[in-house]
């Protein structure tokens, strides 16, 4: 027990802590001004009936696993997006039981009242945003811990605060869709392969959290969308061969567990219904190609200014400084140049946006070593004025403002 109490007091919630707070309140708080200027949407509607016929009641069309068909395209943003929706129905059943028998939710013979749909209207659009939004922030959490782990306080700044001002990452969680779930499944996914092949160098005994750890990571990236899984395997394989001297003959057991067990997880995310399951693997969920249309299309939009500046300036200081050719920078920098050009061809999908955590994770650990130059000065004169552009155009995106 004393040795419990003895980890939880090495957490310390210090001004680096508390400035990485203030950048994600900033980036929750764009998300409820979209999200507070947004209507319902079919495809919300869609989210919100079949995300609830997941978690209270089997879908009455035979053969299907919904009235939505047999969901292939992220079945976990399904069952989050109706989650909230089922939480807050069974609070208001057990409210019915202060309520007059005329006002109750849940009318006799167990029917849903129009009355339902009257209280849930008002919070429905954000009930169904609020796990997306909640899954950008620990997106954003993740990224800040491991570029503050790799390149100090500046670094983390530097990437947590390009990534707050992404109007793409915005837009990806004020709505119900895959995406954002998927960026945080292969950014985890990557970073824990990195930190299990780094557990092998030690005892046997730290493997087992960290190897359970890179499972739940994998399952949150297949759940998301099928086609991240084989992507952030053979991430992970190349990066913990890279890692893992003198255990690389482990290192393909271990990702064929983390493998199996998110196969399991996804298999549970379905009910573990054996006929809907198999159709994620009959469809052409997982189909992938290559392209450089989406890179194009956002290094090329406007509100992605400051984000496109500083990838090219990051990347001309990386060929340019020896010093900066270490792992920490050639990890995100080759992830951004796989993910990248990646494209879905069976169903709507945007890996380009799976990359943007590893490209700002590059762009972060460049400039803290630019920072630490000779010129320091003006490189954080430079890394201030990029970040101040991309704020300015990520506000002047948000609706309402002007």
């Amino acid at each position: 027990m004393t040795l419990r109490f003895g980890k939880l007091r090495r957490f310390r919630f210090n001004l680096p802590q508390r400035i990485a707070l203030g950048m994600l309140v900033l980036f929750l708080a764009q998300g409820l001004w979209l999200t507070g200027r947004q209507a319902l949407t079919d495809r919300d509607y869609q989210y919100a009936r079949c995300g609830r016929e997941m978690w209270e009641r089997p879908s009455p069309l035979a053969g299907y696993f919904t009235t939505c068909g047999n969901i292939h395209d992220g079945i976990l943003a399904y069952r989050l997006a109706g989650l909230p929706l089922t939480l807050n129905l069974l609070a208001e059943r057990g409210l019915d039981h202060f309520r007059k028998p005329e006002d109750k939710v849940v009318q006799a013979g167990g029917e849903v009242s129009t009355w339902e749909l009257r209280h849930q209207l008002p919070f429905i659009l954000l009930l169904l945003r609020l796990p997306f939004l909640l899954a950008g922030c620990m997106l954003g959490g993740g990224l800040w811990w491991v570029t503050r782990r790799l390149y100090g306080n500046l670094g983390g700044y530097i990437a947590l605060a390009l990534y707050c001002f992404s109007p793409a990452i915005l837009k990806a969680c004020v709505a119900p869709n895959p995406e954002v779930l998927a960026a945080l499944g292969v950014y985890g996914g990557v970073y824990t392969c990195i930190g299990v092949a780094h557990a092998m160098q030690g005892p046997r005994k730290k493997w087992r959290p960290r190897i359970m750890l890179l499972t739940a990571a994998f399952g949150l990236a297949a759940a998301s969308h099928i086609a991240a899984l084989p992507i952030i395997a053979l991430l992970g394989l190349a990066l913990m061969l890279w890692v893992a001297e003198g255990r690389r003959s482990q290192v393909l057991p271990i990702l064929l567990v983390a493998v199996a067990g998110a196969l399991v997880l996804v298999f549970a995310c379905y009910g573990f219904s054996p006929d809907a399951f198999s159709y994620l693997f009959r469809s052409a969920a997982g189909l992938l190609w290559v392209s450089l249309d989406p890179a194009r299309h956002f290094f090329g939009a406007l509100p992605n200014a400051g984000i496109t500046v500083s990838a090219a300036a990051a990347l001309v200081l990386f060929l340019s400084l020896r010093k900066s050719w270490y792992f920490g920078n050639t990890t995100p920098l080759f992830c951004v140049l796989v993910i990248m050009v990646l494209v879905t061809t069976g169903v709507p999908a945007s890996p380009w946006l799976w990359a943007l955590p590893f490209l700002f994770t590059f762009v972060g650990g460049v400039f803290a070593d630019a920072c630490e130059g000779p010129k320091g000065g003006l490189a954080l004169g430079a890394v201030a004025a990029v970040i101040l552009l991309q704020a300015i155009f990520c506000v002047l995106s948000l609706p309402g403002l002007l």
